[in-house]
């Protein structure tokens, strides 16, 4: 179908103007144009927090214990008049919960690799969150400023894992950057832009506020402070707003920065004073009108979970024979404690299950001890301090037999865990077969005792190993050595090949041809 070209080219674009001018004035009503959310992944390692440094100067790694981002963060920057939002998630297993929460809030997700290593089993992983998130990818490849670095091997083998590159005849746009130098940051937040303005990003401002829990920590001086991104609406100074778990007056709101903010849009983060507890990370927040409305919406939550069963460890001995080691766990924030959570029940629990009594943001304290001297409990602290009453109490009381550990690296916690359920199995008496004689000639007996010639046809033989007597294949008794000679000279230790003799006390009788068995007990301690 061909349609006519307008007689007055420039009436047209005058009402084509208009209507545009119409539209852009509902914008802000129903449909906002937001800023990307952004989502950092990839392999430990591989340098995420240090492309942030490079984007804005937020100095994370130097932060972190062991150089290893462990907390999930927001940051947002400017670039070209827009703004862009950033979620910084750890790379490491143990945080695939984080990585995933990160994910399922953000339009945009960077994979992060390195260009001189090749793609990693956490590499993988990250696509698989991205992918089950559906969200749009754009491959960063790293450290292209290392003399061995190989952006085109990297390519092919993200391939292979079905992330074909633009330059390879794919649809995934990348970049080649170098964080330390920082090169191509420029073109990556362009790249970013252009995805997003592809994306067509827009939110309702017109709802009531809602969005994600990305972060919890309790703070000694301000009390339970919550990071979220809001996803619709806008948040205000004074709303109630409640998780499934915790209830807000808002009392005070930040931007990532720390500086007083008197609302956030959707795709920014903000950080909220006012919560009554700690709110659990993952959990969507949602604005309500009054107090008793955010309650009911609470109460109704736990009633919930209550009926279909809650909670990462199971608090019950299920076979009845398992040993339990009971553990309060204490954690700066509220990612960390759940991916702790997390690996601790990938623990082997055959033999000793992990319970979790009490899992608590913030510092140990007194409730923490009486709790753990009642339940014969080890007090785990994750990046936490032991609260001076806390010290006086157990300096006070030296018969309280409290154990209390803090870390600040989560691999020595979880390994510490580990420990403290391998030192609860009972050490078990294991065997070791050492020698063979073979009797040849038996010179005399006595009661339980006789002596016996022959000759060691495997291993060795000391004076006090104990003995299985066997006769073809049975075992016809048992006895141990009393004495060894060699050519009546008594022996510490004799070899296979040499004649022996022995004294030799048991509940048997030897006889020629019999096997002598060696053999060696013992202690081991108990592994899971």
């Amino acid at each position: 179908m061909v349609t006519k070209k307008p007689a007055k080219p420039r009436a047209v674009k005058k009402t084509v103007s208009v209507k545009a001018k119409k539209i852009v004035q509902k914008l802000p009503e129903k449909a906002w144009q937001k800023p990307p959310v952004v989502v950092v992944l990839g392999h430990v390692d591989h340098g995420k927090s240090s492309l942030l440094e490079a984007i804005k100067d937020f100095n994370i790694t130097k932060k972190e214990s062991g150089g290893i981002t462990q907390h999930i963060g927001a940051y947002e920057v400017e670039f070209n008049s827009k703004n862009i939002t950033f979620i910084d998630t750890p790379g490491h297993e143990a945080f695939g919960a984080m990585r995933n929460r990160g994910a399922s809030v953000a339009d945009i997700a960077l994979l992060v690799v390195d260009s001189a290593q090749s793609v990693q089993p956490q590499t993988k992983e990250a696509v698989l969150s991205i992918k089950n998130a559906q969200i749009p990818m754009i491959v960063v490849l790293n450290k292209i400023d290392l003399p061995n670095a190989d952006p085109a091997k990297i390519t092919r083998e993200l391939a292979k894992i079905d992330v074909v590159v633009e330059s390879m005849g794919g649809t995934v746009p990348s970049v080649e950057v170098s964080a330390r130098d920082k090169t191509g940051i420029d073109q990556l937040l362009e790249m970013i832009l252009l995805v997003a303005e592809m994306q067509e990003l827009t939110a309702d401002l017109k709802v009531l506020a809602q969005g994600l829990v990305i972060e919890s920590r309790m703070d000694s001086l301000k009390g339970p402070v919550a990071t979220v991104i809001v996803e619709k609406g806008i948040l205000s100074n004074k709303d109630i707003i409640a998780t499934d778990t915790a209830m807000a007056k808002i009392r005070h709101l930040q931007n990532f920065a720390g500086q007083t903010i008197e609302n956030a849009k959707p795709s920014q983060p903000a950080v909220i004073l006012g919560f009554e507890k700690v709110p659990a990370v993952g959990q969507i927040f949602k604005t309500y009108k009054t107090t008793n409305d955010a309650m009911a919406y609470i109460k109704k939550e736990s009633l919930e979970k209550e009926k279909n069963g809650s909670g990462l460890l199971s608090a019950k001995n299920p076979a009845g024979k398992e040993k339990i080691l009971n553990i309060i766990l204490k954690g700066d924030v509220a990612g960390s404690v759940e991916a702790i959570e997390g690996m601790l029940k990938n623990l082997p629990q055959d033999q000793v299950i992990p319970r979790i009594l009490k899992v608590e943001v913030g510092d140990i304290n007194e409730t923490d001890v009486k709790l753990a001297e009642y339940s014969k409990a080890v007090i785990i602290g994750f990046r936490v301090k032991i609260m001076p009453s806390v010290l006086q109490l157990m300096k006070n009381d030296s018969q309280k037999r409290v154990r209390i550990k803090t870390f600040d690296i989560i691999y020595e916690l979880i390994q510490e865990v580990r420990n403290g359920m391998e030192k609860s199995l009972e050490a078990e008496m294991v065997r070791k077969d050492v020698g063979k004689i073979k009797a040849l000639i038996i010179f005399f007996g006595e009661k339980n005792r006789q002596i016996v010639g022959g000759k060691i046809t495997e291993g060795e033989i000391k004076k006090g190993l104990k003995l299985d007597v066997m006769r073809g294949v049975e075992k016809v008794g048992a006895g141990r050595i009393i004495n060894l000679q060699r050519d009546k000279k008594d022996m510490d230790k004799l070899v296979k090949g040499d004649e022996c003799g022995i004294l030799f006390e048991g509940n048997i009788k030897v006889e020629p041809q019999d096997i002598l068995q060696a053999y060696i007990e013992e202690r081991q301690k108990g592994v899971l």
